[in-house]
């Protein structure tokens, strides 16, 4: 089947494809072209390789194909693990013209853009996203990286790939929980560059949460529009970048308090947005027109309760944050964000004692 679209990352000579269509995995799709040689490294995990890893070798007629799958789950990504794809990496003997390929979520992609980043100073990246979190979010923008015990992705590199292929049949496979971690990320787009955007979702939340083909589609080709746009702009998240991260500031220590892989990243992105709106100050009815739609999309719109100082420690060490000062992305309005490390601490208490 046909393309629908390919949007483009403009990066100068960096640049890259984004291409979004379906069938494009098992022989649709003449990956083998966007190699950096003849030779590459398929990082899976267990439940993806299963699925897809022989698809995706139909794509890569003709070239030399190794893989390694890894466990599954956010528990899972860890310095050690990147070292098992160094490992794999060092005994396929692989020079500087290894592509390493990344089938999966967002774990396999932030792991295998990571070990690719490192190997030999950087090797060639493919990022084949198999999650809608992954095809909206994750694996677009070259962020690879891995957590500490201290907090999320505090270890990695920009990295960006070759090219991002998603297949949107694969979303066919994917559990109904994993599906709605991703709508999390599709909200977060919406409500911090498009109030459009925003309106289409909510009326159409319901197709997409029973996967309707066009629906998802649209709603894939949007995000990453509006994703590909920012990273043009800001690359290495010296500014506008960070609007990205929109609930990422409360939804990261929402994880790092549960424990990784306790609480879906989308869950904990979904809680983190509505502490987010409310430090915002926006006017209740933004409010419950944001608790409406995430709640819609089978979302939590509140943490489990963690206790303000746990969740204040684990904020600590937020990339974002200046000068020992957090900075936080706001909204003025549904679909118009902003950063600032400019905020009243006594509001901010106030959001995480609500919070629990």
């Amino acid at each position: 089947m046909p393309v629908n679209c390919s949007i483009d990352v403009e990066l100068g000579e960096r640049s890259y494809p984004i291409v979004i269509g379906s069938a494009l995995l098992g022989g649709g799709f003449d990956l083998g072209k966007h190699l950096a040689g003849e030779d590459c490294l398929v990082v899976s995990n267990e439940t993806v390789a299963a699925l897809y890893l022989e698809r995706l070798r139909e794509d890569l007629e003709g070239r030399s194909v190794q893989s390694i799958s890894l466990p599954d789950g956010e528990a899972w990504k860890t310095l050690d693990t990147v070292s098992r794809v160094l490992d794999s990496l060092v005994a396929a003997r692989a020079n500087r013209d290894t592509t390493v390929i990344a089938l999966g979520g967002g774990v396999v992609g932030d792991i295998a853009g990571f070990a690719a980043a490192c190997y030999m100073r950087g090797v060639a990246l493919i990022q084949v996203p198999t999650t809608l979190l992954a095809q909206v979010d994750s694996s677009v923008g070259g962020k690879t990286g891995v957590n500490h015990s201290e907090g999320k992705n505090l270890i990695g590199a920009f990295h960006q790939p070759r090219i991002v292929l998603i297949d949107t049949d694969t979303l066919g496979t994917l559990p109904d929980r994993e599906l709605s971690a991703g709508l999390a990320e599709v909200i977060k787009h919406a409500a911090i560059a498009d109030a459009g955007f925003f309106a289409w979702l909510e009326e159409n939340i319901g197709a997409l949460r029973q996967r309707d083909a066009d629906a998802l589609a649209h709603a894939i080709r949007r995000c990453c529009e509006i994703k590909a746009r920012v990273v043009a702009e800001d690359e290495r998240e010296h500014g506008r970048r960070a609007l990205l991260n929109f609930g990422h500031t409360f939804g990261h220590a929402i994880e790092h308090c549960q424990g990784y892989g306790e609480w879906l990243h989308g869950d904990a992105v979904a809680a983190g947005m509505m502490m987010a709106a409310r430090f915002s100050g926006l006017p209740e009815a933004d409010i419950a027109r944001l608790d409406a739609l995430i709640t819609a999309a089978g979302l939590p719109t509140a943490p489990p309760a963690a206790g303000a100082d746990a969740m204040r420690e684990a904020m600590g060490l937020d990339k974002k944050a200046r000068g020992g000062r957090l900075r936080f992305i706001l909204l003025r309005a549904l679909g118009d964000a902003y950063a600032t490390a400019d905020y009243d601490p006594s509001r901010l208490e106030r959001v995480l004692e609500a919070a629990g």
